[in-house]
């Protein structure tokens, strides 16, 4: 007869079976997330032609925080002090995640090559991780310090085209500016984001942050507008909702539920699955089909992002 004074198994308690759903999850959207971001690479390739970059910037976190403001209407008209403590942060994020990161990026692709781009902001994963290091305390285990240079390898290979001595011929122009400026504030976007502590829920932080880049946005859209030879068409209207909706509301708001579960490098991972979920919408909304390279690409980054993200 068992010893009725014995300790019996006990049940996890419930905060443990939501902090273990919550991760399973974060660990989905880490894969979903990167094809959503995606879309915004092709609506920056398509949209030269029909609206010019602040406006389109403008455009989508107009969407964004209008959406959001609805949302969040009651919260705001119960306790705006709440909103005004950290108008200074949302200001400074905005400008960093939603001005640099936005309209610069568009500037970028008027004068720059995709090759470029995809070199440069393949620092940013490696910037977010040693800064989540020194800044917010976060260390990787032996696997993932494997992992990100594996992940980084496979980037550089799609970018090179299968060509690695390629990448000697790399020739810089003056838009790379605008792209090293992007990568740097969105590695600062990242920490700031975790570090930065808030008393705001996601979407009433993410409806602050663009209401923020919004005001740093408005003299450049002020004058990009002014010097419209004519209005925007439906082509435009179209390309601003869709960026507002899929890489601007979707993607940041599950960004930052990424960083919460994840952390900050690990989040970050998700810049290197881009090029391989880039290739795969060009493929199915352009008709670009995939290259040998983009296979072996993805036979690098893959598994180092599934080890990367593993406990």
């Amino acid at each position: 007869m068992p010893n009725a004074t014995s300790a019996s198994p006990q049940p996890p308690p419930p905060h443990a079976d939501a902090a273990a759903r919550r991760r399973r999850w974060a660990l989905v959207l880490l894969w979903l997330v990167p094809a959503i971001w995606s879309s915004n690479y092709l609506i920056a390739r398509v949209s030269g032609a029909h609206v010019p970059p602040h406006v389109l910037a403008s455009g989508r976190w107009g969407l964004v925080c209008a959406v959001l403001a609805v949302l969040s209407a009651r919260a705001i008209a119960a306790d705006p002090r709440r909103f005004m403590a950290e108008w200074r942060h949302s200001v400074v994020l905005g400008a960093l995640g939603m001005w640099i990161c936005g309209a610069w990026v568009y500037l970028a692709g008027h004068t720059t090559t995709a090759t470029n781009i995809g070199l440069i902001y393949a620092a940013a994963p490696v910037g977010i991780a040693i800064g989540g290091a020194h800044l917010l305390g976060e260390r990787l285990g032996a696997a993932q310090r494997i992992a990100m240079p594996l992940a980084l390898a496979g980037v550089l290979f799609v970018v090179a085209r299968g060509d690695p001595a390629s990448l000697l011929d790399v020739r810089f122009v003056a838009g790379d500016l605008w792209i090293v400026g992007a990568t740097l504030s969105w590695i600062a976007y990242s920490l700031l984001l975790q570090h930065w502590k808030t008393r705001l829920s996601a979407t009433e932080r993410l409806c602050a942050m663009a209401a923020g880049g919004l005001v740093v946005m408005a003299p450049f859209t002020a004058w990009e507008m002014a010097t419209l030879a004519q209005p925007l068409a439906a082509r435009a209207w179209q390309l601003i909702a869709l960026a507002g909706l899929l890489p601007g509301l979707v993607s940041y708001l599950a960004y930052a539920f990424l960083q919460r579960e994840l952390g900050v490098a690990r989040a970050g991972l998700v810049l290197y699955l881009a090029p391989v979920y880039g290739a795969g919408l060009a493929w199915w909304i352009l008709g670009e089909p995939p290259q040998w390279y983009h296979g072996v690409g993805a036979l690098l980054i893959l598994p180092s992002i599934h080890i990367a993200t593993r406990r």
